[in-house]
């Protein structure tokens, strides 16, 4: 970001994935930077989208940040709560859910998710959090967004470990840019770029030779309203996301 830039390379990733969410949208949404975007989406332009966490809270609409799926103020502010059993069998296999907002540690060309370990799963450097509902999410919704920082880290050409399909991925969201699976191959091509950065960073971000479209389009800066509504969400964490 350069020296007069107003907001941060998380923001910025923040409300460009929020900006791909309708108003309307029934929303999965994990915890974290998906969780951020999702809430600035129906607090700026999609008043109307339903999100929906694995704790069974479908309507939720937390005026801060949720810490984790059992926050009490997703039930407080949700329109229903339902058990997480009617959430997977009814809500999710039965076709209810339009995005899956997810994030992961790892993710390859094809879209796939690691959640699960870095390094050898029975002798793994990190034991990550696990697949929670993520394998499912990704099956049953009609498309994934994934937010993601960029890393060689994290942008690998193999992951440790296969936690989760790629196949329904229609956009991953970084902070540096927007990757979107071709037509012809589903391999992620760097389709768009944050103001400040150029291509070379995010190759160099990337573990494996990343593909650039023929026309980059270069994100829109965040406008005041929606670096207002953002900051509003989070101050209850210290901004942490």
């Amino acid at each position: 970001m350069s020296a007069t830039a107003t907001y941060t390379s998380d923001e910025i990733m923040a409300v460009e994935a929020a900006r791909r969410l309708r108003n309307g949208d029934v929303c999965f949404v994990g915890i974290g930077l998906p969780s951020l975007a999702a809430n600035l989406a129906r607090a700026t332009h999609a008043p109307g989208c339903v999100l929906v966490y694995e704790s069974g809270t479908i309507g939720a609409k937390p005026i801060h940040l949720p810490l984790s799926i059992g926050d009490g103020e997703l039930a407080e502010t949700a329109d229903a709560v339902v058990s997480v059993p009617e959430m997977f069998a009814y809500w999710l296999q039965g076709g209810l859910i339009d995005v899956g907002f997810l994030g992961a540690a790892q993710i390859d060309r094809h879209g796939n998710l690691n959640s699960t370990v870095i390094g050898d799963y029975d002798e793994p450097k990190v034991r990550l959090p696990g697949a929670g509902g993520a394998p499912e999410i990704a099956s049953s919704v009609r498309k994934v967004f994934v937010m993601l920082r960029q890393t060689p880290r994290s942008f690998v050409q193999r992951l440790d470990f296969r936690t989760t399909d790629g196949e329904r991925v229609a956009v991953v969201v970084t902070d540096l840019g927007v990757l979107e699976p071709e037509c012809d191959t589903g391999e992620l091509a760097l389709t768009g770029i944050h103001p400040g950065v150029d291509v070379d960073q995010v190759r160099d971000s990337t573990g494996w030779p990343l593909k650039v479209a023929p026309e980059l389009r270069v994100t829109p800066a965040p406008t005041q309203a929606e670096l207002a509504a953002l900051r509003a969400l989070s101050p209850r964490n210290g901004g942490e996301s």
